[in-house]
């Protein structure tokens, strides 16, 4: 409406001006209901092409779009395993902050777990003090044996050198010759014992006291998944549970986490596919809130989108008719406030009404410009006017459509 009065102004009012003071022709005699169209005409067809080419010209490089939204994403409160809630820590809609403790499922079982594995590591503590026990008992042994053989080899000696003059019997110094071989072998088992205790002290033990310790903490981790906490800070929505209630991870959730800065800072918006070489980063965009009315907030495109989500395709068991993708999608846009705290106040998940709007000071600014892409250059920035205008009469509409109008 508001591009079908400026075109007006410059078609069908001279069209009227040119009737009226050149031809002297008056309203309501030649003028009337049934000669307008053909004592107008000119004005009133130059006046509809105007109007649409000034349409298309605003919506092409000055998009709009209704589908802006300040997107956020909740975390589903959810613990690592199936269990029966034994302890419930807060209440609906309470603020929590980031590790603050949730609930806590029933830990019987991992408290058991974690004992035995304590155990198991004391257990093998035990071992090892047993061990250095048995090495001083190897070393007794290794000492007693070395005695031993010492004494076989002092008699050997004195024996055989009583044999040189028959004094004593051969089959006594071929005794003591197999004693001393017998004494060696049990020095060699003593001490071959030693080096197998020092081994089970020095490398063994030290194996079996990681793998316990291991098993500790991973009895341990268990037993903290037991106590869920909430991973980043934020409100709690829908939490509704109840001591003996059972969770399961897949198909029994116990809430909602509403991260606190969730859908602050950013406006997220669809604008039409057409748009796709015309919206650039860097470009300065207006919004319109519902939640917060009469406000116009000054934004800037911080992302353009490259991919359009209509057009996804995720394998399955059946063939994709492309029909079933022909649904036009929209181009994603993200948009960030011009100005510190320009979204403050906007609740996460309110619907707005932005614009954008193409900005052509550096092709104006060149030297090499022709005159014809001069003045269509100039004309795309000041039809922005038009749109910006729109947008604020939008803003003033848009309590009364959503408050009176639509019924609420």
């Amino acid at each position: 409406m508001l591009e079908l009065m400026l075109c007006s102004m410059l078609t069908i009012f001279p069209d009227y001006l040119y009737r009226r003071y050149v031809q002297h022709k008056r309203i309501g005699y030649e003028i009337n209901l049934y000669t307008m169209w053909y004592e107008l005409r000119w004005g009133i067809s130059a006046c509809l092409l105007l109007t649409i080419s000034l349409i298309t010209l605003i919506f092409y490089f000055h998009p709009s779009t209704k589908s802006v939204t300040a997107v956020f994403r909740t975390v589903t409160i959810l613990p690592e395993a199936v269990g029966r809630v034994d302890e419930v820590y807060v209440g609906i809609n309470e603020k929590v902050q980031a590790g603050a403790p949730l609930f806590r499922l029933d830990d019987l079982k991992q408290k058991a777990a974690v004992e035995t594995a304590r155990r198991a590591v004391a257990e093998l503590e035990a071992q090892a003090e047993v061990a250095q026990t048995e090495l001083a008992t190897a070393d007794s042994q290794i000492k007693e044996a070395q005695g031993a053989l010492q004494i076989a080899v002092d008699e050997y000696e004195m024996k055989a050198l009583l044999l040189t003059k028959d004094a004593v019997a051969r089959r006594e110094v071929q005794r003591l010759a197999n004693t001393i071989e017998s004494r060696k072998g049990t020095l060699g088992a003593a001490q071959a014992k030693k080096e197998t205790l020092s081994t089970q002290i020095r490398v063994l033990l030290p194996a079996q006291r990681a793998s316990a310790e291991a098993a500790l903490g991973q009895a341990q981790v268990e037993l903290d998944k037991t106590l869920v906490r909430a991973g980043v800070a934020g409100t709690v929505q829908q939490f509704t549970l109840r001591v003996g209630d059972v969770v399961n991870t897949m198909i029994r959730p116990a809430g909602i986490l509403v991260p606190s800065e969730a859908g602050r800072g950013t406006l997220i918006a669809g604008f039409g596919q057409i748009e796709a070489q015309v919206m650039k980063p860097g470009m300065i965009a207006e919004a319109t809130c519902i939640g917060k009315p009469f406000t116009i907030i000054p934004l800037v495109v911080t992302e353009v989108q490259d991919v359009i989500a209509a057009g996804q395709l995720r394998p399955t068991d059946q063939l994709i008719d492309v029909q079933q993708l022909a649904s036009p999608g929209t181009l994603t846009v993200f948009l960030q406030p011009l100005y510190k705290g320009g979204l403050d106040n906007i609740p996460p998940g309110s619907s707005c009404i932005a614009n954008a709007y193409t900005n052509n000071h550096d092709a104006l600014a060149r030297d090499d410009i022709g005159v014809v892409e001069w003045f269509f250059l100039h004309a795309v920035d000041a039809v922005g006017l038009v749109h910006a205008m729109i947008l604020r009469m939008q803003a003033m509409l848009l309590p009364v459509q959503t408050l009176v109008l639509g019924g609420h």
